[in-house]
């Protein structure tokens, strides 16, 4: 929950007989984050038709934070509910714990996510990239992940200077969770947001390693996988490079020209010495 309620507030967990699933964006419309956990991933699972759970996840944090690591949680909620019960029963002691959450009712639009062939897939220990993250945030707020034949690099840019990363395909056969593998089809370079980043690595308890899919113009995947073909996927679009626009301005007050397409000749004037000619030109950055 660390991992996502720091992108969404509210959101829907959609239940049926295949599992739960939640899905939702941020509201910059930059990061998406998309859960399964399978019926398989739990013992007993039914669910006798479809349902949405409008849950407030920092209510539910407060919830889960009263359980202890060793509990069986119990998820039950009614026909047309308006509370989801939750009840934590130890396992090595006769203690129940049980609260009701209040539900909400959240217009949420499910967005499909398309399947996308990505051009790389780089399969590492979750630690390691929470690592990368974590040390090269000090550095900048934005992080370019080059892909290349030669391995995979972290490099970033700041004010007090640059740092870099460069992981290369590893086997080890006594640790395979060690492992970082690379495959690529052509090479990829695109820079995101570390504060996004950070955040989706708050789930590297949840799994021992990490993959991440990445394609040229298209949003990178951060996936871990979860017991029973469970997951819990996060997509961010990468940052897109400043187009350099040329600005004529006047060389007195320094104010936009304008056109004068009326006459032959044409030329720049300022609305406020339009008598001056004289101008020098500027390039600003827009996204």
């Amino acid at each position: 929950m660390d991992a996502i309620k720091d992108l969404v507030q509210d959101c829907n967990f959609d239940c049926n007989d295949s599992g739960i699933a939640l899905q939702a964006m941020d509201n910059s419309h930059v990061a998406l984050v998309s859960m399964m956990l399978k019926s398989e991933s739990f013992s007993p699972f039914r669910c006798d038709r479809n349902i949405a759970l409008g849950i407030n996840l920092t209510s539910l944090q407060k919830v889960l934070r009263c359980a202890q690591n060793e509990d069986i949680l119990t998820l039950k909620a009614e026909d047309a509910p308006d509370v989801v019960n939750m009840v934590f029963e130890s396992a090595d002691s006769d203690r129940i714990s049980e609260y009701d959450i209040k539900l909400m009712d959240i217009d949420q639009e499910h967005l499909g996510i398309p399947d996308t062939e990505y051009a790389a897939t780089i399969s590492m220990p979750s630690a390691e990239f929470s690592r990368i993250c974590r040390d090269l945030t000090a550095l900048s707020e934005s992080v370019a992940i080059e892909c290349t034949k030669e391995g995979v690099k972290f490099a970033c840019s700041g004010d007090i200077g640059s740092g870099a990363v460069t992981l290369r395909s590893h086997t080890d056969v006594e640790k395979p969770d060690n492992n970082v593998e690379i495959n690529l089809s052509e090479p990829v370079a695109l820079t995101f947001s570390l504060k996004y980043l950070v955040n989706f690595c708050k789930a590297s308890g949840l799994s021992g390693s990490v993959r991440l899919c990445l394609s040229n113009e298209v949003p990178l995947l951060v996936e871990y996988g979860l017991t029973n073909n469970s997951f819990l996927r996060f997509y961010l679009a990468p940052k897109v490079r400043p187009v350099i626009h040329s600005i004529n301005r006047c060389g007195r007050c320094a104010n936009s020209l304008y056109r004068r397409s009326a006459t032959r000749n044409e030329r720049t004037y300022c609305h406020s010495h339009p008598g001056i000619v004289m101008a020098f030109t500027v390039l600003e950055e827009r996204a």
